[in-house]
């Protein structure tokens, strides 16, 4: 069980209103209001979700990942790209689970336009996700 929803404030329901939180316990909850029954959802099964589709998509662009963060490192040797390719290859949903989001991370992503959306079993339907403008500014 999660001890911190960690996409608090960013979860949506299918009716585009957004899921509160809370504790119960140690334990965090997403609340669904439905229809006056309020639906508590262990975060962590939310989570898990969202962190999933988060790692395969850094993944499947390591390469883009790794070079992007050597660059904004100022860095640009072997060693540095060996251990970069390393911590993406062990990053773990666990891990992440554990230690949480900074909250300014979270603030960031609702500022840019992400979001999640779930049904009243906390199955995640949809994630908007902000696209990015590449250097010669295509989408």
């Amino acid at each position: 069980m999660a001890t911190q929803a960690l996409f608090a404030g960013i979860v949506y329901d299918e009716f585009d209103q957004l899921v509160e939180t809370t504790q119960v316990g140690d334990e965090a909850f997403y609340v669904v209001n439905d229809d006056g029954f309020l639906r508590h959802i262990d975060a962590e099964v939310v989570d898990r979700q969202v962190l999933q589709v988060f790692l395969e998509q850094l993944h499947a662009n390591q390469d883009i990942a790794v070079e992007q963060a050597m660059r904004m490192m100022g860095q640009d040797d072997l060693f540095t790209k060996a251990a970069l390719d390393a911590s993406i290859r062990n990053v773990s949903i666990d891990d992440i689970l554990r230690q949480g989001i900074p909250p300014q991370a979270r603030e960031m992503m609702a500022m840019v336009g992400f979001r999640v959306v779930i049904n009243l079993h906390g199955e995640v339907i949809d994630l908007d996700q902000p696209t990015v403008a590449d250097d010669d500014g295509e989408f």
